[in-house]
């Protein structure tokens, strides 16, 4: 037995095998090298997961409070952490700039959502504010949503700005109002409007959403799951070891062909 572990182990590195034994070698580190690689795309999962808790469980930020902490960052500049954070802020809606976000679902129904910017109070600064769902039909109807006005409190959590990175004609935001937008893009919109705008957005709170009053405020959706990312390193790995092991296979089985044919050519000689 070792002697044929030894002749193996020669023959991997022999004149016949040595090229194929680097070639093996190679698909082995790449493979190795895919399932670290989602071992760190787990290690950054998990970070972000932490973050994401952390600022589901922190105090709420009250905007007023922190005006001047946001006023004039770049939606870039904007922390990831700021994200689902919960918000409390006291002003008043500005529905002469609301603009509606197309091709959004409730339930399988098909409608938009409504997009209203909300002063702050004693301030010239606005933060939109996704206010909910509408189905199409009273999109399509004109109906104004322009309530309730005046001064209020409103708590929600904050959504990142949205972009594509090319800057195309599907990208560029509508500047004439009541036209339709298909991302919240906060720059633009900031471009579009003659408000001042904090370089995020708010989503209102929906403690129970239902459509019996309009528009329906848009639930939380907190994914704090790891993901695939360590099954996936687990096959790669797998992939790797397995492909050594059939290689190894595949040579030893090669010499004992040769081994067996040896004797029938020395007879028919």
């Amino acid at each position: 037995m070792k002697t044929q572990v030894g002749r193996v182990a020669r023959a991997l590195v022999g004149r016949r095998w040595w090229w194929v034994t680097l070639l093996v070698l190679a698909l082995m580190a790449l493979l190795a090298r895919l399932g670290f690689w989602q071992l760190d795309r787990l290690a950054q999962r998990r970070e972000a997961n932490a973050q994401l808790q952390a600022a589901i469980e922190s105090a709420p930020i009250d905007l007023n409070a922190a005006l001047a902490e946001f006023a004039g960052l770049a939606p870039d500049e904007v922390e990831a952490g700021l994200a689902n954070r919960n918000v409390v802020m006291r002003g008043a809606y500005d529905f002469s700039q609301q603009r509606v976000v197309k091709l959004q679902s409730w339930q399988g129904q098909a409608g938009v959502h409504l997009l209203t910017p909300f002063v702050l109070e004693g301030t010239d600064t606005a933060v939109l504010v996704n206010r909910g769902w509408i189905p199409d039909a009273e999109h399509a109807a004109g109906l104004a949503f322009d309530t309730p006005a005046g001064r209020q409190t409103l708590t929600g959590y904050v959504a990142l700005t949205e972009t594509i990175s090319r800057r195309t004609v599907d990208a560029v935001v509508p500047a004439t109002l009541g036209e339709e937008l298909f991302r919240v893009d906060v720059a633009a919109l900031g471009e579009a409007m003659p408000l001042a705008l904090l370089p995020f957005y708010v989503k209102l709170d929906a403690p129970e959403a239902t459509a019996a009053q309009l528009p329906v405020p848009i639930p939380k959706e907190v994914d704090l799951s790891e993901g695939p990312h360590l099954s996936y390193a687990a096959q790669w790995f797998i992939f790797s070891l397995g492909l050594g092991i059939a290689y190894v296979v595949f040579v030893n089985r090669s010499l004992a062909q040769e081994d067996r044919q040896a004797p029938a050519e020395s007879a028919a000689i």
